[in-house]
């Protein structure tokens, strides 16, 4: 295993620990700037869709897997930022600013979603951000003077003050540096003493209280936050499809979302990324292996939901840590090879108990 013998302060801060990091790093960030050269067109634009719902899925995992608050409507603010995107911009508005408008509506709209997660948490908080999805998605659909009801909209290419991306490489290019910021804000966020009051949320409410973390404003931030990530990917997602309808934000986008960082890893800003890969691939995998399949199975319409039912209770069962912490496993297994012990990775409780004293 790799030991690292830190020898002053600034090793405490740098996002990357050490030399294999910054290696592999950026190894990955030039086969991501190489990507147009190296994958054919359909690739590339299943390679958009992951930068596009990393976005959203480092967003609910700030909120579920690091302030340990749960979201089942979280579509709904995918859904305001895609037309908040697409109003904004078939109005003229440059993309930049268009985009911006978009992430501060949907942070506004779910600031106002945390405060019932002031007073409720659990399953009675899931239920509440579910009811508000429920009405956003009717807002969508009965609006028609500015969404087009369920008609849906068009929407213009991105537009940046002139200079119009016509093309899918240029549009990569342009979710890959939203992408790259995104995740270096949220990084820089949890080892803030804003995201450490997150986790500290998560792990005991009443411990993080008596430390003087403020509840209601982190929880409430922390759903402004989240909801301005999937505010960004609802814009990104609009202009990649050009056009949205309100059946697009329903709750099965909700639970997508949801079980992106489950099988990713929970609390883990890599396990938003592999979330995200599983989601857009596995349909791909599902579409090529059921050629092979006997027609009764193959050409059965509910495959895909009982492929992804089956693949979330084995992860619920046998790997609760998701792909990341299988990934944690086998390089902890090399790494020690042959002094390796099996309950290493024994599963812990991922929250305190000290709430029972209430």
């Amino acid at each position: 295993m790799r030991f690292i013998f830190k020898t002053n302060y600034r090793q405490d801060v740098e996002l990357a620990k050490h030399g294999g990091h910054r290696f592999w790093y950026s190894v990955l960030l030039l086969l991501l700037l190489a990507a147009p050269w190296l994958f054919t067109e359909y690739w590339l634009a299943q390679l958009t869709f992951v930068l596009i719902y990393s976005i959203a899925a480092l967003g609910i995992m700030l909120l579920a897997g690091f302030t340990g608050l749960f979201s089942l409507g979280h579509a709904a603010f995918l859904g305001v930022g895609a037309y908040t995107q697409a109003v904004l911009t078939n109005a003229g508005v440059p993309f930049p600013v268009a985009l911006a408008g978009a992430g501060a509506l949907s942070a506004a709209v779910g600031w106002v979603v945390g405060l019932p997660a002031l007073r409720v948490k659990g399953i009675y908080l899931g239920m509440a951000t579910l009811s508000f999805g429920f009405i956003v998605e009717e807002v969508l659909a009965r609006w028609e003077s500015v969404t087009g009801g369920n008609a849906g909209i068009h929407i213009k290419k991105p537009d940046l003050f002139g200079w119009v991306l016509e093309t899918e490489v240029q549009f990569y290019f342009l979710c890959l540096v939203i992408t790259v910021f995104s995740t270096l804000g949220i990084l820089n966020l949890l080892r803030a003493p804003t995201g450490r009051a997150f986790v500290a949320i998560r792990d005991s409410e009443i411990s993080a209280q008596s430390m003087g973390i403020h509840l209601a404003r982190y929880k409430t931030l922390s759903f402004a936050i989240s909801a301005a990530l999937a505010g960004f990917a609802g814009a990104l997602y609009a202009h990649k499809l050009q056009f949205i309808s309100p059946d697009q934000f329903n709750i099965l986008q909700s639970i997508d979302l949801l079980l992106m960082i489950v099988i990713g890893g929970l609390g883990s800003v890599h396990g938003a990324f592999l979330g995200a890969i599983f989601l857009i691939t596995m349909p791909q995998l599902i579409a090529m292996v059921k050629d092979y399949l006997p027609a009764m199975v193959g050409q059965a319409p509910g495959l895909q939901g009982l492929v992804y039912g089956l693949v979330l209770i084995a992860f619920v069962l046998f790997e609760p840590m998701g792909l990341y912490g299988r990934w944690l496993k086998v390089r902890t297994y090399f790494e020690m090879f042959p002094f390796y012990r099996k309950g290493m990775f024994k599963r812990q409780k991922s929250f305190q108990k000290s709430d029972r004293l209430k």
